[in-house]
């Protein structure tokens, strides 16, 4: 894979437009879901406030919705990942037949994140439990709030924050180290680049706790962050330093207000 790291294949502007606008339609019926479940409509969100956390029922809706919810903030932020290996894919498989390699890269992508909204589910009944969050969900501790603001910023500037974002910067590298053939071959790479993912975002996923976890615009805002620093300035060191900063200082203010 030396070769496409340097010059990797482009993707035929028909296929690109092809993969484009299945992504986008996936991103789409996400957050037509998260707007529907904040708005109360069909009886979701009401459902799920009003069960128990112990509730088999309640802690199914809530893993949904944190499910659904990654699906609508990381899926955008893996985009070019997500076209590298759809090139990569037809200039190796041929003809259309990428698109089923595509869908399970994709389907490995979402797994990772699956499996971090069970965690991030027990962890909201656990918290909802010991009365630290709201029935709309917003942290009702400002100690609670600060600390989860202050580990951000702090892991912001750790050697692992920076590891895993520089695989989700540079899909050649990953692409030129991790390619695998076959079905199998582009589950385990969908599932190990979210794995990067995971460890690049997660502590930046537990801001919800502090915003709102159904607050549309702070999901939105921490989607458009995490897109920001995996393309833009916002991920080099000194963006990072600055936005770990940032929210260290946000966290003092409420642990001492």
């Amino acid at each position: 894979m030396a070769n496409r790291a340097k010059a990797p294949p482009a993707l035929p502007m028909p296929d690109r437009l092809l993969v484009i606008a299945g992504m986008a339609g996936i991103i789409a019926i996400s957050w037509a879901y998260l707007v529907i479940e904040a708005g109360g409509m069909g009886g979701g969100m009401t459902a799920m406030v009003q069960l128990r956390p112990r509730d088999a029922t309640g802690l199914v809706l809530l893993f949904l919705m944190w499910a659904v919810m990654m699906v609508a903030m990381m899926v955008p932020s893996a985009m070019p990942m997500i076209l590298l290996q759809a090139a990569v894919a037809r200039k190796i498989e041929g003809g259309r037949s990428f698109a089923v390699s595509l869908g399970v890269f994709v389907a490995g992508y979402i797994a990772v994140w699956s499996l971090f909204s069970i965690a991030a589910t027990v962890l909201q009944a656990f918290l909802e439990r010991l009365a630290l969050l709201s029935p709309m969900m917003v942290s009702n501790s400002p100690q609670l709030g600060g600390l989860i603001l202050v580990a951000a910023g702090v892991y912001q500037l750790t050697p692992a924050k920076d590891i895993c974002l520089k695989h989700c910067q540079t899909p050649i590298a990953f692409v030129a180290a991790h390619w695998r053939p076959g079905l199998g071959g582009a589950f385990r790479m969908g599932f190990h680049h979210g794995l990067f993912c995971v460890g690049c975002c997660w502590l930046l996923m537990a801001l919800l706790f502090v915003g709102g976890v159904m607050n549309l615009l702070w999901i939105a805002l921490i989607a458009a962050f995490v897109l920001l620093e995996k393309i833009a300035r916002l991920g080099t060191r000194t963006g990072r330093a600055l936005s770990g900063l940032g929210l260290m200082l946000a966290g003092g203010w409420l642990l001492v207000s």
